[in-house]
């Protein structure tokens, strides 16, 4: 889900240079459509906008044109921006994506596998190191990828309430990465190689880790700025534009 461009395009390419057949999603079907006629490996393509209501069926019918069961759904749709003006709009459209949309299609596979426990399965999401602190630049989009991890930390409880034990949920948090996300006009330091960083991911969720912070630089970061008071960090003025 997000196929079309940054991490989840870079994803999609390197599952299947490793050989995966691929069912690709995403709002751009010209896009999909193009992605699918240079790659054999992608076998199925739906056009899906995870805002709208019908995203869920849409979902469940990709699912459907793979042929078979499936061993991993891979969410990487999101948006976000630098808003220290607080645009309401651009707000609202973070949440809707990053928060709602990203429930929508989460909580679909969830059910779908919890209903196929003879088949191993996982769900591995895109969120960010965004979600360890609140960053007062981008308020939406911090405060839905710490969202969004709370939530797969609730699914992974849930499924051992459920004695889902074929299941496994996986949280990728990414530095900032060089992808068109970042092309707002702002200084971001420590930028990582999208290819680079998908094939860690690839290798990760491939050992089934369930929390993956990229790159090895990031994971001391965040393991230091975990520890600054709270008094401390939101009197600090980050924000990545001159």
């Amino acid at each position: 889900m997000g196929a079309t461009s940054g991490i989840g395009y870079a994803v999609a390419r390197r599952l299947s240079a490793e050989g995966w057949q691929l069912g690709i999603a995403g709002r751009r079907m010209e896009r999909l459509i193009e992605m699918q006629r240079k790659d054999l490996n992608v076998v199925a393509i739906q056009q899906i906008d995870v805002t709208r209501e019908e995203a869920s069926q849409q979902l469940l019918t990709l699912v459907g044109k793979m042929g078979g069961p499936i061993d991993l759904y891979f969410h990487s749709s999101g948006i976000g921006y630098q808003n220290p003006n607080l645009d309401i709009d651009k707000e609202l459209r973070t949440v809707e994506t990053n928060a709602l949309g990203f429930t929508r299609m989460v909580a679909t596979m969830f059910n779908h596998f919890a209903e196929r426990p003879e088949q191993e399965a996982q769900i591995a999401v895109i969120s960010s190191i965004a979600g360890t602190k609140g960053l007062g630049a981008a308020p939406s989009y911090s405060a839905t990828k710490r969202y969004i991890n709370h939530y797969l930390e609730c699914l992974t409880q849930l499924k051992h309430i459920r004695g889902l034990k074929h299941l496994t949920i996986s949280d990728i948090r990414p530095g900032f990465v060089r992808t068109p996300l970042l092309d707002d006009g702002g200084k971001y330091p420590l930028q990582l190689d999208v290819d680079q960083v998908a094939a860690e991911i690839v290798e990760k969720v491939g050992k089934k880790r369930q929390i993956i912070t990229v790159d090895w630089r990031y994971r001391i970061l965040v393991f230091f700025w975990k520890m600054i008071p709270r008094w401390v960090w939101v009197r600090l003025k980050i924000i990545s534009k001159e």
